[in-house]
């Protein structure tokens, strides 16, 4: 059995829905889990990833742990305590979902310092670990809906700086890949889309999907910092800031890794927007 934390999050989700189409016994969990958030058939249960005593009796019966960082709230991941839980279950292989930012934002604490010690604490647990270091989401998109379904416009600064953009489902991908084949052991896999694309890009790719022009409206940082602050911790913010408007070289690089695991190249950025049209219409 394989327990999914995060799983009602845009990786976690994805995954458990690629594992219960494979056919493997899962276990969703997150704090606010409900059967709607899971295809039939699948377990959920409702376990805080702060809080280690609330996933001991989840991990009964598994051999296999997707790991999900905590993203903003990764400082309170008591990861320690929930890796000696999970091996005393008999969980004997871990995947984790770390960030690229552990190697290219060293210093930053919130993308760098505090992941990095959770991936520590992965490679130093006895379980057989991976760690997934993805970059920019696709998903981050869905932060433009509102304005792309009431005015058909994206809002969003630096808007001709490129970043090869990953889709959620292909990081998912990838985990399942990790936590049902043997090989994967010891490794660490950085997830990217196959070509960098802009925001003033990914509007045009939003518009050529929906069959109409969305408008690219570029934000100065102040005023994305504003938006930032409504639903990020403000040190997250700055980081999030730096990668977006001065990446480094390794944030930039598309990664072999996607098309190594799966046998195909990394899905586009168009490619997720199509599967996820409905929220922008």
């Amino acid at each position: 059995m394989i327990v999914v934390t995060g799983a009602t999050g845009n990786v976690g989700s994805a995954l458990v829905r690629v594992l219960a189409e494979a056919g493997e016994k899962v276990t969703a969990t997150s704090r606010n889990i409900t059967e709607a958030d899971v295809p039939d058939g699948v377990e959920h249960r409702k376990a805080d990833l702060a809080d280690a005593a609330s996933l001991r009796p989840v991990f009964d019966g598994a051999d296999a742990l997707f790991l999900q960082s905590g993203g903003p709230s990764a400082h309170l991941l008591r990861t320690g305590e929930i890796l000696a839980a999970a091996e005393k279950a008999g969980v004997g292989r871990v995947v984790l979902l770390s960030s690229l930012g552990v190697v290219t934002r060293p210093d930053s604490a919130s993308h760098g310092v505090v992941l990095l010690a959770i991936e520590e604490a992965v490679r130093g647990s006895g379980l057989d670990w991976t760690i997934l270091r993805p970059g920019n989401f696709a998903s981050n998109s869905y932060a433009w809906v509102p304005s792309v379904r009431a005015e058909r416009t994206v809002r969003a600064p630096f808007g001709d700086v490129a970043l090869p953009t990953v889709d959620p489902r292909d990081i998912a991908e990838v985990a399942a890949a990790a936590l049902r084949e043997d090989g994967h052991a010891g490794r660490i896999h950085e997830l990217t889309g196959p070509v960098p694309i802009t925001p003033r890009e990914q509007a045009e790719a939003i518009g050529a999907v929906l069959g109409e022009p969305v408008r690219f409206a570029e934000l100065t940082p102040d005023e994305a910092r504003a938006v930032m602050l409504n639903f990020m911790p403000a040190d997250v913010a700055e980081t999030t800031l730096a990668v977006l408007g001065a990446p480094t070289p390794a944030e930039q690089r598309v990664s072999p890794d996607v098309e190594k695991v799966l046998g195909r190249a990394p899905r586009t950025y168009a490619d997720w927007v199509r599967a996820h049209v409905a929220a922008f219409r």
